[in-house]
Formats: C-alpha cells, structure tokens, sequence
C-alpha cells in the first residue's frame, strides 16, 4: 500500500488510490508531501537510517552554485 492515499499518474495525471493508474497502467506517485510534525516520534530512527550523525554526512548532501557562479552563467546564456 502507497504511503499516502492520493496519487497522481506520472504519465496522464490521472487521480487513484492505487500506486498504477487505472487509465494508462503507469506508475502513480504521491500527489502531496508527507506531512511533518515536531512531535515525529521515528525522527531519531530516520536519522540513524540516513547516518545524520556522521560529519561526512553534510559533504555527501547536493550544494547550490554562489550567487557569482549563477549570475556569470546567466550572463552567459543572455550573450549567446
């Protein structure tokens, strides 16, 4: 069973409660974002699953380019 009850259809945007589109066959995804809360009793079990303790953890997460980086390749793509 999907983890939430709505989902959505990857390929015709369908709407089931099924994880494969009755329409289409496709896979269907969540339509909405799990919802957070403070109180998350299984924070500190996701956690230890995605080894958050461990410095190196921080170096292995995607970084955005600076400010500079993203206003020289926007220049760029406006000269040519």
């Amino acid at each position: 069973m999907a983890r939430q009850l709505l989902q959505q259809c990857r390929e015709c945007g369908a709407w089931t409660l099924a994880t494969t589109c009755p329409s289409c066959g496709a896979k269907a995804q969540a339509a909405a974002p799990l919802k957070w809360s403070p109180e998350d009793h299984r924070a500190s079990i996701r956690r230890k699953m995605y080894n958050v303790e461990d410095p190196d953890w921080a170096s292995s997460l995607a970084s955005l380019p600076t400010l500079n980086e993203m206003r020289k390749n926007h220049v760029a793509s406006e000269e040519e």
